[in-house]
Order: structure tokens, then C-alpha cells, then sequence
């Protein structure tokens, strides 16, 4: 009499466990710094970056672009755009000096512990200012521009893909990127 009542049991407990595990393989990986894409039931495109929140509806994007170009002849800027039929246009964007582009390894290791020193000196004071939009008033304040800046080319990576699939799609996506 018991084994009737034990095995709906177990086997209602193998259906309601494989949602919890499929889930799980979506959680942001904090530690090495990946950003996560998880399909959504709502019609809206999310992301989640270090210092904000984005959210549009899909029917609002009307068109999406990656591009790179060089700033003052020193950095080299990877920039996703989403413009939409509202006011506002959302930049996100990845920051390398030019020495990482050159593959020059004197200078790619200059680069580099310049970066180390910025991110230690960061760490001792307690902020993330070296993570932060940059901006210069006046010439790159830009009304109506939400404005991202995220750690590496990968992550701008995901977010562009992530547009590209809800919009393929029509299904609503959520972009987490850990800091």
C-alpha cells in the first residue's frame, strides 16, 4: 500500500527537478567573469551591467549594430548600439588601448600592468571608477544616450548575440553581466 503513494511521488519529484536543473545552467558564472543569456516568457530585452539596468520592449528596437572605431588615436572601442522608436538610444561598449590591437608584446605587457595598476589602486580606494562610462563634457555628452561600459570583448559579445537572437526570435531575453 505505501508503494503506490512512493512512486507519483518520486517520479513528480523527477519532473519538477528537471526545470530547477535546466535553470541552473543559467546562473551568471561571478567567478571568471562570463556574462549569462537566458530566454525569457516576457516580451521585453533586458540586460543587467555594473552600474545598471536596461529594459525595451521588442517591438521598440528598430535597429541593432556592432561596430569598432578608434578614439583619439589611442583607444579602440567596441560599441554595440540599439536604437529604438523611443527617445533614447542605448550604448554598450569595451574599452582596449590601441597597444593590445598592435600585438606588439612590449607593448600589450605595458598595457597590461597599467591596467594591474589602475585596478589595485581601484581596489585600495574603494571604487570602480576605472569601470565607469567615460565621458567629456561637452564633447561626448550626448542627449538621449544611455550609455554602458562593460569589462571585455566577450561580454559585448554575448549582448550583441542576445539582441540579434530576440529579435530573430520575437522572444525576450535577459543578459546578466557580473563585474
Amino acid at each position: 500500500m505505501k508503494t503506490r503513494f512512493l512512486i507519483p511521488l518520486l517520479v513528480g519529484g523527477l519532473f519538477t527537478a528537471a526545470p530547477v536543473a535546466a535553470q541552473s545552467q543559467d546562473t551568471p558564472d561571478a567567478e571568471n567573469g562570463e556574462a549569462t543569456d537566458t530566454e525569457t516568457r516576457n516580451p521585453f530585452w533586458q540586460v543587467s551591467v555594473g552600474g545598471g539596468h536596461y529594459m525595451v520592449r521588442l517591438d521598440r528596437i528598430a535597429s541593432i549594430s556592432r561596430h569598432r572605431y578608434l578614439l583619439d588615436g589611442a583607444v579602440v572601442v567596441d560599441e554595440v548600439t540599439v536604437d529604438t522608436s523611443g527617445q533614447a538610444l542605448a550604448r554598450f561598449y569595451h574599452l582596449a588601448p590601441l597597444a593590445d590591437e598592435i600585438g606588439d608584446s612590449s607593448a600589450g605587457r605595458i598595457a597590461q600592468r597599467g591596467r594591474q595598476i589602475i585596478e589595485d589602486a581601484a581596489g585600495r580606494a574603494g571604487t570602480d571608477a576605472h569601470r565607469m562610462v567615460v565621458k567629456k563634457y561637452p564633447d561626448t555628452t550626448h542627449a538621449r544616450s544611455i550609455e554602458y561600459r562593460v569589462d571585455s570583448a566577450e561580454q559585448l559579445t554575448t549582448i550583441y548575440d542576445s539582441l540579434r537572437a530576440a529579435l530573430e526570435r520575437g522572444r525576450g531575453r535577459e543578459v546578466v553581466v557580473p563585474r
